[in-house]
């Protein structure tokens, strides 16, 4: 009689788990089709404007429209809007796995100083044309975008490990991290070239004007290999965030799995903002959105997280050519001005208890 009772209560929650599984599937074809709307509005929208059917017309069957609307589309709106959605992704997974191993709700590349220290590095190849790696000459902005970066993650990393170090002074030292790579950064810019200051500033701003093929196949690429890391950590992931010692009951490595992730954050971070410049609190909100439709369970957490940071920046994107017609804003001061109030919202969630 117990036995069947168990068998029965078992294929219940058999069921009930097989049905919370398609719900979330269910919403990420959801944030996936929004995504495609998105990515396709984005397309038509600019100083002249098309049609949706007429851009999907000109994405699928270039051949079919005319040399003014393929060249426009094909040419001239798609690095930017591709960029979008490959940057947003990348800093919106880099932020995410970035709570999770920190425990943190406010953890993010912007907000912990990573992407300051990306600036700096990236600021000092343009300004300097110094090259932290001289063997990568060639690459010189991102691979010096990486190694400040990398420095800044293992220090947050390595601090995180000290005995009595809380959730809140983890977040005090990235803001201290963030004020002292500005400072470095305004110290450049007062040494700089008028030419080398124009270019300074223009990037700081975060714009995705500039975006190239090589830099969106370099971004994709850094995208790519996180995500599949990831992945294979994933049950380990989500079991941290039940806490290091339940982790590590369960025989989880946490010391290395953290180490590997702050690895893979500091390139996911590093590479898009050495070729956009500072995009603010992506890596913040997009990650949350996730969590709060899918839950923490990293097999639905981490495709959510990246499609939710993707069809933000994609909608960023739009809005940046639809304040002012003819202008492009460039990108980071609207997602600046998306993100400080969420920003507020969660310090004051989270005041009086623990995440």
């Amino acid at each position: 009689m117990d036995a069947s009772i168990d068998m029965i209560e078992a294929e219940a929650g058999g069921a009930r788990y097989r049905a919370l599984a398609r719900r979330k599937l269910l919403i990420l074809f959801g944030l996936s089709a929004l995504l495609f709307l998105s990515f396709a509005i984005d397309l038509a929208w600019g100083p002249a404007r098309y049609g949706l059917g007429e851009v999907l017309t000109a994405i699928f069957s270039p051949s079919s429209v005319s040399v003014q609307v393929r060249t426009v589309v094909w040419d001239i709106r798609m690095p930017v809007a591709v960029m979008a959605i490959v940057v947003g992704a990348a800093l919106s997974l880099a932020g995410a796995q970035m709570q999770t191993i920190l425990a943190n709700p406010l953890a993010s590349p912007f907000t912990l100083g990573i992407s300051a220290a990306a600036s700096f590095g990236a600021a000092l190849g343009i300004v300097t044309s110094i090259s932290l790696v001289p063997v990568a000459a060639g690459m010189l902005v991102p691979v010096n975008a990486f190694i400040v970066a990398l420095a800044a993650t293992l220090f947050i990393h390595f601090v995180s490990q000290l005995r009595g170090v809380t959730v809140q002074t983890v977040v005090l030292l990235g803001i201290a991290l963030v004020f002292s790579f500005n400072a470095l950064l305004a110290f450049l810019q007062y040494l700089a070239s008028e030419q080398a200051l124009s270019a300074v500033v223009f990037w700081t701003m975060g714009s995705l004007t500039k975006a190239t093929w090589p830099k969106i196949w370099v971004t994709l690429a850094v995208l790519v290999l996180a995500v599949p890391l990831f992945a294979r950590n994933a049950w380990a992931l989500t079991a941290i965030r039940l806490g290091e010692d339940k982790a590590a009951s369960f025989g989880i490595n946490v010391r290395r799995i953290r180490l590997e992730t702050m690895l893979i954050i500091s390139l996911l971070a590093a590479i898009p903002v050495s070729f956009v410049g500072t995009i603010g609190f992506v890596g913040l909100v997009g990650p949350h959105i996730a969590r709060m439709i899918l839950g923490e369970d990293q097999r639905f957490f981490l495709p959510g997280s990246i499609l939710s940071g993707a069809l933000l920046l994609s909608v960023t994107s739009i809005v940046s050519k639809s304040i002012v017609p003819g202008v492009v804003f460039p990108i980071g001061i609207i997602t600046a001005l998306v993100g400080v109030p969420f920003f507020f919202s969660l310090i004051i969630s989270n005041r009086s208890r623990s995440w």
